[in-house]
């Protein structure tokens, strides 16, 4: 099937297509085509010009566009036996009485023409099979034998033209490898409309999975991030709640420890001034006390902090502990003596 020469669509330059397939070569370009066009216009204008160049008939004529040819690429049936007969080769249109006339069986033909309205392929035999050389295939299309009639008159019923080429075509190197051995084709050629729109949904399918993996990779990065932001509050709670505590548990023995020392009697504490050991323990006593102070200090400072913060994050606290401490004064100093001596004493 690689040997097989096929040119595909491009523009409408379906004739020059139907004919470098045909004769499975380059041989014609737009600037061919267009030479004959020309030609035969000129052969048409000298025509009219003989029935006088004054008459109504040749001004309408020169007024007219070409017959042969347009700016999109098309060429009449004219242009094209015009370019055959370059080859040796003449066209015979298929069902005319002279051709059925001869009860030719299509598949002894060589190669067929065939238009509907301005669109030309080609049907060629290479070797002892046939293939359609449609340009608007990917590629040449096997036809069996018995397929052939068939197809031919398919195209018949919707309005084709037919022309039988008659002559001797160039030889090829398709003809000559086709001639000793025959092709089995596995998948037929599609439109070239139907492979675009088939490859274009193929793009958008792919962009479509790309979007969705992309989707979800972004999904899955921002449930991380939010797991992190999470986790660095909650860090950031338990701080201030360990904070919070020991607060809590630093102004409850400072207070504990005020309460012991204002129950201290001054015999007590003339008592513990009195003999050479009490002095020596007091003055131990005196240099923790100054520890003892400067440790209070921060902790006064750390309460102080601590109800700040308590009255920015629920201002009615305050109001409702005030009122509560002056309906019992003595709350203060709750807890029982046994509580207090056992509190350590810093």
């Amino acid at each position: 099937m690689d040997s097989i020469f096929h040119e595909k669509q491009e523009g409408s330059l379906c004739a020059q297509h139907c004919l470098n397939n045909l004769l499975q070569g380059e041989y014609f370009t737009p600037v061919d085509l267009s030479s004959i066009a020309h030609q035969l216009d000129e052969e048409e204008r000298m025509r009219m010009a003989e029935g006088g160049m004054a008459s109504e008939e040749y001004r309408t004529f020169l007024q007219q566009p070409s017959g042969n040819m347009d700016d999109s690429g098309f060429f009449s049936i004219q242009v094209i036996s015009n370019a055959l007969r370059v080859w040796g080769l003449e066209l015979l249109l298929f069902n005319s009485r002279e051709y059925q006339s001869l009860m030719i069986n299509p598949v002894n033909e060589k190669a067929f023409i065939c238009n509907y309205k301005e669109h030309w392929f080609t049907i060629r035999k290479l070797g002892q099979q046939w293939f359609n050389l449609n340009s608007l295939l990917t590629g040449p299309e096997l036809i069996s034998d018995t397929y052939l009639a068939l197809f031919l008159a398919q195209l018949q019923q919707e309005g084709y033209s037919i022309f039988v080429i008659r002559g001797n075509l160039p030889e090829c190197e398709a003809e000559q490898i086709l001639g000793i051995m025959r092709v089995h084709q596995q998948q037929r050629p599609r439109l070239i409309g139907e492979e675009e729109a088939q490859t274009s949904a193929g793009r958008s399918a792919a962009l479509g999975q790309t979007e969705v993996d992309f989707g979800v990779e972004d999904e899955s990065v921002g449930e991380d991030e939010e797991l992190k932001r999470a986790l660095a509050l909650s860090r950031q709670d338990m701080d201030v709640e360990d904070e919070d505590a020991d607060l809590r548990r630093a102004i409850q023995l400072s207070m504990q420890g005020a309460v012991m020392s204002n129950r201290m009697s001054d015999s007590e504490r003339e008592g513990v001034k009195s003999g050479g050991q009490a002095a020596e323990s007091t003055t131990g006593e005196q240099k923790e006390g100054q520890n003892e102070t400067l440790t209070a200090e921060e902790l006064r400072k750390r309460r102080r902090a601590y109800f700040d913060r308590q009255q920015q994050a629920q201002p009615n606290i305050p109001q409702q502990a005030d009122k509560h401490s002056a309906a019992d004064p003595g709350s203060v100093n709750t807890g029982s003596e046994e509580d207090q001596q056992q509190a350590p004493i810093q």
